[in-house]
């Protein structure tokens, strides 16, 4: 049995013992959710042409107590999770859209099932907040847990939350593993493109709220033998009226090599989201970005704009990469990042990249439906350098991204809180040599959650 495996179940035998203790029951929570999702990835022409369609259907539970009395309160959070693939032979689930949706099986095909349980054991002191486990889900500026498909990604580790200085949340941690949205596999930490992995990744930050209107944000986060990088951030609102706002949303990261990605260690290179590098395979990039929304009603429009620098592709933690002593891919790949072109197909953070980008999104409740919301999104990424060891390398080219989707959550009867979500995205890329991957997406999905604690 792992240590830290044998550490969590003698602490959990330990607040069993004190589990009658005001608080840690009285404050608990508990709820059962549902996903149902069909995906549809149609990849077109190009040198990645298939066709994905697979319907599956995820089940999560999710505890979480209060905490005990005292100084210091002590308490308990577990989480439970399974998928279920309902349909799609293997001719639907090829080796370039495996490990996306559902895991694939030795034969190629995907799994019948798949799941994982975890918890993550918290102590309260004041307004700090200390977090030991494998059931993280962090959503901070460094780091977005996944949640795009069908069962959420998860981390190992230990993440710290205080809030005893008014105005100001301080957040630092360490994570060691991850579990993918589609493995039940547990990896090291890793870039796109890198087939090793680390057990270290380190963050501190801080969110600054300096007026009701405006808050300052500073991160930073090594992923050893990686990458180092840090990011300034800064969100405005001014409230117009009461039915009209204007949000102003700035982002600025700074990414460098770290240890062995620096020495351009085998295993530990990042392919710069197949696009160019000044020094190929190292960690090279600032990327900012600026988003501005003006809401009137139940109307918001956002426009914006994003430029990565010349060097390098913007990096991320993502493990699609890793695979295990035979050399066998984990299925641990997907993963989300804080920028505003992360969306429904492609990316646009590649060397170079300057993109262009609007949403606009309406939410109905404003003429008397509520619970139903519509959005569509377009973005267009220009001056992207070709590769080195490619056709393309000297070139620029292009890509650009349509999303549209519609949300409704029933409102009352006995299906409420039933959500179905309809989404369809549409992507094109240009490199003049026929070589990027043009996609149509499709998916369908239903969300139902049961809280019964």
């Amino acid at each position: 049995m792992k240590k830290s495996t044998l550490a969590l179940a003698v602490t959990m035998g330990v607040l069993a013992q004190q589990a009658g203790a005001a608080g840690f029951i009285e404050d608990s929570k508990a709820s059962v959710s549902s996903r149902t999702l069909y995906f549809n990835n149609d990849l077109r022409e190009g040198v990645r042409a298939s066709d994905q369609r697979e319907t599956a259907t995820g089940l999560k539970f999710d505890y979480s107590s209060g905490f005990t009395q005292g100084t210091v309160g002590f308490g308990l959070d577990a989480q439970a999770v399974m998928g279920l693939h309902l349909g799609g032979g293997i001719q639907h689930h090829t080796a370039a859209t495996s490990n996306s949706f559902v895991p694939t099986d030795t034969d190629g095909s995907s799994v019948d099932d798949w799941g994982r349980v975890g918890a993550n054991v918290k102590a309260r002191f004041s307004k700090t907040e200390l977090k030991v486990g494998n059931a993280l889900a962090p959503n901070l500026p460094i780091l977005v847990s996944n949640d795009g498909r069908l069962l959420p990604q998860a981390f190992e580790g230990g993440i710290l939350t205080s809030k005893d200085l008014d105005g100001v949340t301080f957040t630092a941690g360490q994570l060691n593993k991850s579990i993918g949205r589609a493995s039940s596999n547990w990896t090291d930490l890793s870039v796109n493109g890198a087939t090793q992995g680390s057990d270290q990744f380190r963050f501190a930050g801080a969110d600054w709220k300096v007026t009701k209107d405006l808050t300052l944000q500073y991160y930073f986060a090594n992923l050893e033998d990686f990458y180092k990088q840090h990011f300034l951030g800064l969100v405005h609102v001014y409230k117009i009226d009461d039915n009209q706002s204007f949000k102003t949303d700035l982002r600025y990261f700074d990414s460098s090599s770290d240890g062995k990605n620096s020495s351009g260690t085998a295993g530990y290179l990042f392919n710069n989201n197949s696009g160019y590098a000044k020094t190929p395979g190292e960690v090279d990039n600032k990327t900012w970005s600026a988003m501005f929304t003006y809401s009137l009603g139940g109307h918001a429009l956002m426009l914006g704009y994003q430029q990565v620098s010349d060097d390098g592709g913007f990096v991320q933690l993502n493990q699609g990469g890793v695979v295990d002593g035979r050399g066998r891919n984990e299925g641990n790949g997907g993963a989300s990042f804080y920028l505003f072109t992360d969306s429904m197909i492609n990316q646009f953070i590649r060397a170079g990249e300057n993109t262009t980008f609007g949403q606009y999104s309406y939410d109905f409740a404003k003429v008397g439906i509520p619970g139903l919301k519509a959005g569509i999104a377009y973005l267009h990424g220009d001056d992207i350098k070709g590769a080195r060891g490619t056709a393309a390398f000297g070139r620029e080219y292009s890509e650009w991204e349509r999303d549209m989707r519609i949300d409704y959550v029933i409102q009352s009867g006995p299906l409420k809180g039933l959500g179905a979500t309809v989404r369809h995205g549409s992507y094109r890329g240009d490199d003049g040599l026929n070589n990027s991957t043009n996609a149509d997406q499709t998916r369908l999905i239903f969300n139902y959650t049961y809280n019964f604690m």
